[in-house]
């Protein structure tokens, strides 16, 4: 330990007192899978002692929990729709202390200039914030977004001790076939941290993979994803955000195959501020991990200690002596009942940002070009058609043929048949893609985003083509952000001015928009179980089975290779 001293030595051992002691804790014992009695010395943000303590100045917990802060191991903050500090506090309030942040959605719309917005914007935050550097940037090579980085781009980064790797890594193809450009990437970072998102692949190409230095995914939808990728020695960060919810499936295997827990972590990925706030961060997927039936030390393990030993913290993960006092003092351990919030032993409360300024080349990042409303029009040649299938609770979709309503050579949207288009919105080029989706259920409406992963293009999902149109124009006047628009009345915006991804307004007012929004949508017909924004941001992205819609057309992600909407059965 780096500040070890004579004085530090002298505290330790008992014999002078520590400038903060913790007193009459419960200590939840990560090492031993104990809850001890103690108390918690505390020098300069670090625990110098766990055991039987005075202090200059001393905090009684009268016999409540302590466990360490917890790690979200995988998450994209520009997804929290709010200023990244904002987030940051916000999700600290809930338990988590620690960050591991990917800011790919960022560095596709603005380069280096959104990698660096988002490690400027944390680098004071009360909390412990580290970057994986976006490895594809774009996620394809036919994708169309705002910047591409290289291998020569990522080297400046190589020395910052927040970035601790190479973000997921979702071009499985590039890495299979030993792409010179991704294995340039990989070999930068060889000796750091390098994630995945692969969950799909067989078990042949799972191994390929993993021999090539990946070694963590959060895109294990189910127990067999996960068991596959466990066998290979990848750590599965389990992922449970607004849109995926992938815990439950993979808990339930973990238990009933009595599988050991040190290749787990959680993560969040996506997560609105608005659930953040209601259902908690990281504090959810522990909560819920011990509702299904897993220990609540060894579930509280997964959030704390696995990670930090995956990505390298070593000074984070743990209460024990040479450990950064991140604490968490609950009331009830089974239920997760965050009391207080501790980072570096000092109280993390409530606290009013204020106005922060944005650097211009981050503003005013929506260039779309478009002609009209005819735009929108689908051509068919047959009734059959190739329909994108969006499923509840997940960001996977499924490649389904049915007939859909076709009149005079065009595609009909009703409630059941959605028309879906994206329309590229970095450089004006005017290129677009249609499709057809199921499973959104919109009537007398559409909804439109500038969030739509990872190359961010507009994109929109309606049942009739004037509210769409209207939707889409909407974003294009404000600068990006969300858009509903019902029956032909006034869109229903929340602006997303900073890269069309993050509000200059603070967590309160985009909270509420938001809730108003979403609550549109259900009206108009949005089942329960898909979140009317983070599920149709998703089915832009051409890297998750089964079938997207990008700005080149339909894409199958299994065949890696475009389709037609309409089915020739002659």
């Amino acid at each position: 330990m780096s500040m070890y001293s004579k004085e530090i030595a002298q505290i330790a051992l008992g014999k002078s007192k520590a400038p903060l002691v913790f007193k009459n804790a419960k200590v939840v014992q990560v090492f031993t899978n104990e809850i001890i009695s103690a108390d918690i010395a505390v020098c300069d943000g670090m625990i110098v002692g766990v055991g039987d303590y005075e202090g200059v100045r001393e905090v009684d917990l009268n016999g409540k929990y302590v466990c360490p802060g917890f790690i979200d191991s995988h998450l994209h903050l520009e997804s929290t729709l709010v200023n990244p500090a904002e987030l940051i506090l916000q999700a600290g309030l809930k338990g988590t202390t620690t960050f591991i942040v990917d800011p790919h959605e960022a560095a596709n719309v603005s380069g280096t200039a959104g990698i660096d917005y988002i490690l400027n914007e944390t680098e004071n935050s009360h909390a412990n914030v580290y970057v994986m550097l976006p490895s594809c940037v774009p996620a394809g090579p036919f994708e169309d977004n705002g910047f591409s980085l290289g291998v020569s781009d990522m080297r400046t980064y190589t020395d910052n001790p927040r970035v601790l790797g190479l973000g997921e890594v979702m071009d499985c193809g590039a890495v299979i076939s030993c792409d010179e450009d991704m294995l340039g990437k990989i070999d930068l970072f060889r000796e750091k941290n390098i994630d995945g998102h692969a969950g799909y692949l067989s078990e042949k190409e799972t191994d390929c993979y993993v021999l090539a230095g990946i070694s963590t995914d959060h895109e294990c939808c189910t127990f067999e994803d996960a068991l596959r990728e466990m066998r290979s020695g990848m750590q599965i960060l389990i992922r449970e955000g607004t849109a995926a919810k992938n815990l439950e499936s993979i808990i339930k295997g973990v238990i009933e195959h009595k599988l050991p827990c040190h290749q787990l972590a959680f993560c969040t990925d996506d997560k609105h501020i608005e659930d953040i706030q209601s259902q908690g961060h990281i504090s959810y997927n522990v909560r819920k991990a011990i509702e299904l039936g897993l220990d609540p030390i060894e579930s509280i393990k997964i959030a704390t200690l696995y990670p930090a030993k995956k990505y390298g913290l070593k000074h984070l993960g743990a209460v024990a002596p040479g450990y950064q006092a991140d604490l968490l003092v609950m009331n009830d351990l089974n239920c997760v009942d965050i009391e207080q919030v501790y980072y570096k032993g000092e109280k993390v409360v409530q606290s009013d940002n204020g106005e922060r300024s944005v650097p211009k080349e981050l503003l005013n990042t929506v260039n779309v070009k478009i002609e009209g409303i005819q735009e929108l029009k689908l051509p068919m040649s047959s009734k059959k058609a190739r329909v994108m299938q969006v499923v509840g609770g997940e960001i996977l979709t499924k490649e389904i043929f049915e007939n859909v309503t076709v009149e005079d050579g065009l595609f009909v949207a009703d409630e059941t048949y959605q028309k879906i288009a994206v329309f590229e919105r970095h450089h004006a080029t005017g290129k677009k893609g249609l499709g057809i989706v199921k499973g959104f259920s919109i009537k007398n409406g559409a909804i439109a985003s500038t969030v739509g992963h990872d190359s961010h293009n507009l994109i929109v999902v309606g049942d009739n083509d004037d509210d769409m149109y209207k939707a889409v124009m909407a974003l294009i006047e404000c600068g990006g952000g969300y858009a509903v628009v019902r029956s032909g009345e006034e869109p229903k915006v929340l602006p997303l001015e900073i890269m069309g991804l993050i509000s200059t307004k603070g967590h309160e007012d985009v909270k509420s928009t938001l809730k108003e929004m979403i609550e549109l949508a259900r009206q108009m017909g949005v089942p329960g179980d898909i979140d009317p924004f983070i599920t149709l941001s998703f089915l832009a992205l051409p890297v998750i089975p089964q079938l997207r819609v990008t700005t080149r057309g339909l894409y199958n992600v299994i065949e890696r290779e475009f389709k037609p909407v309409s089915i020739n059965e002659d």
